[in-house]
């Protein structure tokens, strides 16, 4: 999917509001990019908790993260409410890779688009494993959504 589709606030099919903390800002006055970064990881992780019933203290299974990647399109400076838009870019036996927009509130262009992978292993062992039953279940209805919405 081209950015300038990523771009559109119809793209996403969930949404998590975050508001953005004075700590967050740096010395350019606005958000730093590290804190983009935290977005996505508690967006991700909400939604696999919240939607998924993934049990992140005691399960068999847990997602690491191996590749991140963000582009910034306007800046986002304290205090801002701004969204966390998520789609599922691809759905595969072991991993996911996610797109999350990220919008000012209410705005349709998103200020920065970011790309997160994840990998499902075993808690013990460290080897991957197919995503658990009700997360897969809560992926799939990601990538349905968010192809319904962008077409």
């Amino acid at each position: 999917m081209t950015t300038e589709i990523l771009r559109k606030r119809t793209a996403y099919a969930s949404f998590d509001e975050i508001t953005t903390r004075w700590a967050d800002n740096d010395l350019y006055g606005h958000v730093n990019n590290v804190t983009y970064y935290a977005w996505f990881d508690s967006s991700v992780n909400r939604y696999l908790i919240e939607e998924g019933g993934l049990d992140i203290h005691n399960g068999r299974e847990i997602a690491y993260v191996v590749s991140s990647s963000c582009d910034y399109f306007s800046p986002i400076a304290y205090p801002e409410r701004v969204e966390a838009g998520l789609r599922v870019e691809k759905l595969g036996n072991s991993s996911v890779v996610y797109n999350i927009g990220i919008f000012r509130q209410g705005e349709r262009e998103a200020c920065a688009v970011g790309r997160f992978v994840h990998v499902f292993v075993d808690r013990t062992t460290d080897r991957p494993v197919p995503v658990p039953g009700g997360v897969r279940t809560a992926l799939e209805k990601l990538t349905a959504e968010a192809d319904n919405n962008s077409g």
